[in-house]
């Protein structure tokens, strides 16, 4: 992060705040300064200094909202005093500032800063909040038009349309993370590979579907004959509602019908026909993709029942759905709550809300994780699905037993195996996956203290505070912690016999340079607190430091041995940017998160990137808000967080 960027901002103003009058335009000089200087990266709704009193406005607004946000900055500025201003005490560090000394006192930098802060002061209060532009006046983005199937939902659909239970698409190309999901419609392209995947899919799965028989019953009719056109149409509408989510048109119905009389002309097999049907809808963009037709449109309705469906049950609406889509009965936020209430009674909401989880903590990340045989020889594949079975086990007793879902973070019990029993150094439990509860005296609680997280959060042989503590921000606070600059040296000094070193103080390397501190010093104070807690989530009172065989070329001598050092650990740490959340453990750190609106208000956004398909904008403030208030005075009761994203303007498709 380039917190620093106050001071290339005030060398490129310098110039213009000696002359400029009072109608200095803020958008044509300062404003593109304050841009190459990143400053939008902190100073935004997921900005690490998201809790400031002003941020950027969204990348493509208009002059007019980049001069209001200019004149915005008067609120950081004491007008009595313009030296009591925070605009001017918080870069200079003359009052406490998470980025440390961003300006340094006594520089020129200084002395633009003050001016700048003067002209605010000077300002017409009047005059200020007439320029004010509201964010809700910045237009937001409808739901995206066209999404993808995800590979999770291509494979429920073909399971309940035909009865499919291979999960071909587990062999597709792998699907990309953005904004932390892969149902984001910036990372949806449909490239070459993978569209030869769906047609080898859609010949398999039709040739299957009719192997010997209609062993499924997916024909409606009982055919007069081979090609009995009015049984294949009957066939074609109804199999095209639900591949299609909506009703098919004569002319769509008439062309499916007449490619399968061809088929079943040709082979004198009327199931040959219903055959290439199937082959040709499964590759159909109506069946890949979802189509948004929008508001006020006739498949409005539909429209509803496809994102109901996706969302509550991640697979293609069920006949009751359809039913009540044909009928206009999901057209308004109470008839969309009611028939949210009864699908997450389903079996069905349980597995799509846990699809969300995977993707949400990286389930895939830990899965596929590797640890050195020497560290580690009880790590392996079953131990990893073990932890994320574990996660997943306290996830759904908190969603659907209509628990406080913050006590992800606090619960002071958890699910566990034999395996897992050995890790935590707890009892064996009586059964696998039962619930445990903690000692009284344990550090461990919720999922940061669970295998899952602190596994994958760790390299190959040992722990990353610096990884934990991005992983915490990113995921748990949807704060962005911007990449560090090109050409930054990374590497921490390595330990030895003679100076051997814990993380935290090899890290120190980071926290002491210029370039590198204004990133570390938001995520290693956070990981340093798990510092009890090795690569696999096994307690250590101690960091146990290896040093290999290595040549002293002072001594010239070659050590043969492995040596190791004991050292003591200190797990004093921080949430920089949340006041009074001084913590030492897993636990602590739980009780910081849980009680943070900022992470209570990072639930509500999680769940509804992943809802809509895409990150969140400025307009999508006011629902994201309403969530977040509902999911608090529901005493976190994540199911009502559910109802209010399904009955918010944004997924309903309407404008935010």
């Amino acid at each position: 992060m380039r917190l620093s960027c106050l001071s290339a901002v005030f060398l490129a103003v310098a110039g213009a705040l000696a002359a400029a009058p009072d109608d200095y335009l803020f958008s044509e000089k300062l404003y593109p300064a304050m841009q190459r200087a990143q400053c939008q990266l902190c100073h935004n709704d997921n900005g690490v200094a998201a809790g400031t009193r002003f941020e950027f406005p969204p990348e493509g607004a208009s002059i007019e909202a980049i001069e209001a946000f200019g004149r915005s900055l008067a609120v950081v500025v004491d007008r009595e005093d313009p030296e009591r201003s925070p605009l001017y005490l918080k870069p200079t560090n003359r009052t406490p500032h998470p980025g440390g000394e961003r300006v340094k006192q006594g520089s020129e930098e200084e002395k633009l800063l003050l001016a700048w802060v003067r002209r605010l002061a000077s300002f017409d209060p009047a005059e200020l909040a007439s320029k004010q532009t509201p964010a809700s006046a910045t237009p937001g983005p409808k739901n995206a038009g066209v999404r993808r199937l995800t590979h999770s939902q291509y494979n429920n659909a073909v399971r309940d349309l035909l009865g499919e239970l291979s999960r071909p698409s587990d062999y597709f190309p792998p699907e990309d993370f953005i904004h932390g999901f892969r149902n984001q419609t910036q990372g949806q392209s449909t490239s070459p590979l993978l569209m030869e995947a769906y047609s080898a899919s859609a010949e398999r799965l039709a040739r299957n579907a009719f192997r010997g028989s209609d062993r499924n019953n997916l024909i409606p009719c009982e055919p007069s004959g081979s090609a009995d056109e009015h049984c294949l149409e009957r066939f074609v509408r109804e199999l095209g509602l639900r591949a299609f989510r909506r009703p098919l048109d004569d002319r769509e119905a008439q062309r499916y019908t007449a490619l399968g009389g061809r088929a079943a002309r040709a082979t004198d097999d009327f199931l040959a026909g219903a055959s290439i049907i199937v082959e040709a809808m499964l590759q159909s963009p109506h069946f890949l993709m979802r189509v948004e037709h929008g508001p006020g449109s006739s498949w409005e309705s539909y429209d509803n029942a496809e994102r109901l469906a996706f969302f509550l049950w991640d697979t293609i609406p069920d006949e009751k759905l359809l039913a009540l889509a044909a009928a206009g009965k999901l057209a308004s936020p109470e008839q969309i709550e009611a028939m949210a209430r009864e699908m997450l009674e389903s079996p069905r909401a349980q597995a799509s809300m846990e699809e969300f989880l995977a993707q949400w903590l990286r389930f895939d990340r830990a899965l596929k994780t590797i640890r050195d045989r020497k560290h580690y020889p009880q790590f392996n594949a079953e131990l990893a699905a073990a932890m994320a079975e574990e996660t997943r086990r306290l996830f759904n007793d908190l969603v659907w037993n209509d628990k406080s879902f913050m006590e992800l973070f606090t619960a002071d019990y958890t699910f566990i195996n034999t395996e897992l029993a050995l890790i935590y150094e707890l009892p064996e439990p009586p059964e696998a996956f039962v619930r445990v509860s903690y000692p009284t005296d344990s550090v461990r609680a919720g999922v940061l203290g669970q295998g899952v997280f602190l596994t994958l959060t760790s390299k190959p042989s040992e722990t990353s505070p610096t990884d934990r503590g991005l992983f915490v921000r990113e995921h748990f606070l949807c704060q962005d912690v911007p990449p560090p600059p090109p050409g930054v040296n990374a590497n921490l000094p390595a330990p030895t016999d003679a100076k051997p070193m814990t993380n935290r103080q090899r890290l120190r390397t980071h926290l002491e340079s210029e370039s590198c501190s204004s990133c570390h010093r938001l995520v290693d104070p956070i990981g340093f607190g798990l510092e009890h807690f090795d690569a696999i989530g096994q307690y250590r009172g101690q960091q146990v430091v290896k040093i290999p065989p290595t040549r002293d070329e002072v001594k010239r001598k070659l050590k043969t041995e492995t040596t190791e050092h004991a050292l003591e650990i200190d797990a004093t740490a921080e949430v920089v940017g949340i006041p009074d959340s001084s913590f030492s453990s897993p636990k602590g750190l739980g009780q910081v998160l849980a009680a943070s609106p900022l992470c209570q208000k990072c639930v509500a956004k999680q769940l509804f990137r992943y809802a809509m398909g895409r990150s969140e904008t400025q307009a999508d403030r006011q629902a994201i808000e309403a969530a977040a208030e509902r999911f608090r005075e529901s005493g976190f009761s994540f199911r009502e967080l559910i109802l209010a994203i399904v009955t918010s303007k944004p997924f309903m498709g309407g404008p935010s």
